[in-house]
């Protein structure tokens, strides 16, 4: 009886170990992006354009390039591994090479037409006209060289025949757009002529405080309140605990907000790099970010509940291993790329509307 017993005691769990693993794993990345967002901000270097006009290269914009570089790689590489038994070597190099191809083509024309250049936005001249200066063909390059991506794609159903099936073309192609184009996204968000640095803080806050609260809540009152958001997905996710992403959502945004309001008085004394917009402490302005804050939370937890879905359609728990206690690159960043839709939506609309 005894011997039964003991055998039915389950071994307790050894949780002390991953904890302290996963938590000096997100302060090293948190320690990363910091690092990058400096760079960001206080490199940036005078310049005189051709035509005589005054501005400043954004040279911090390509440093952040950078890091989203190392997400599109690390990232398409876990695809391609999940992947790895239906795709063929060729279309593998294909993959990877034109997903860096399409960030590299985005973020070195549009440093080019939009810092060296100086092709921004329109504004009204003292006299109320608009006029434009320029064109910017970033988007135009970047689009030639995604299409060029699924052209060779599809040249291997002829050149390899035999070996490529239209399957295999199917998974290269999710590989190709999943999640190299949602980080293209992040890149937009990181090279707006204006509220750049906020766009990028609003995805790489807000994604972490909607996720502690919704950790938070859900543990708090998940029993009492234990409905499930997506049971077939993600059982363990509850509605409270999504309802405390919001909240999170909402806090990160106010924190986003106080913060650039800071860096912006850097700005006007010249400490980081110049700033072409201002904010107000205001009613109107703090519930547009609260909102905006909301909003984002939404799409950054609809954003996990996707990269869930696609693991659990592969069968796996994480996408890699080289975040040790969190997984791979696209268990820590799958929030950030839904997010980051909404973000540039919403600061882009704002540009056009308000200025």
């Amino acid at each position: 009886m005894e011997e039964t017993t003991k055998q039915m005691t389950p071994a307790p769990q050894k949780t002390g170990g991953d904890m302290k693993k996963r938590l000096l794993t997100g302060i090293a990345y948190v320690t990363v992006l910091a690092a990058f967002f400096l760079l960001k901000i206080f490199i940036w270097v005078p310049y005189t354009t051709a035509s005589g006009e005054e501005v400043y290269l954004r040279v911090g914009n390509l440093c952040f390039d950078v890091l989203i570089g190392i997400f599109v790689g690390l990232g398409t590489w876990e695809m391609l591994r999940a992947f790895s038994e239906h795709l063929h070597r060729s279309q593998k190099i294909i993959v990877m090479t034109f997903a860096l191809l399409v960030l590299i083509a985005y973020s070195v024309s549009d440093f080019y037409f939009a810092d060296i250049l100086a092709i921004h936005l329109p504004e009204p001249a003292a006299d109320g006209t608009v006029q434009a200066v320029g064109r910017n063909y970033s988007l135009h390059i970047t689009f030639v060289v995604f299409i060029a991506g699924i052209a060779c794609l599809f040249a291997l159903l002829v050149i390899h025949h035999e070996s490529v099936s239209l399957e295999s073309t199917g998974y290269a192609l999710f590989s190709y757009i999943y999640p190299s184009f949602f980080l293209l996204v992040l890149a937009v968000c990181n090279h707006i002529e204006k509220y750049s640095e906020l766009a990028v803080l609003l995805v790489f806050i807000i994604c972490p405080t909607a996720d502690s609260l919704a950790l938070v809540f859900g543990k708090a009152f998940g029993k009492k309140l234990p409905a499930k958001m997506a049971p077939h997905v993600s059982p363990k996710k509850t509605i409270i605990g999504g309802f405390g992403g919001l909240v999170g959502g909402a806090l990160g945004a106010v924190a986003v907000f106080f913060l650039c309001y800071g860096l912006t008085k850097l700005s006007a004394r010249g400490v980081i790099a110049p700033m072409a917009w201002g904010l107000t402490i205001d009613a109107k302005n703090l519930i547009f970010y609260i909102a905006l804050g909301i909003l984002t939370a939404a799409f950054s937890q609809f954003g996990d509940l996707v990269e869930s879905a696609i693991k659990r359609k592969l069968g796996i728990k994480d996408m890699g291993k080289i975040l040790p206690g969190h997984g791979g690159i696209l268990d820590r960043i799958d929030s950030s790329l839904y997010a980051s839709l909404i973000v540039c939506l919403f600061i882009v609309a704002r540009i056009m509307i308000v200025g």
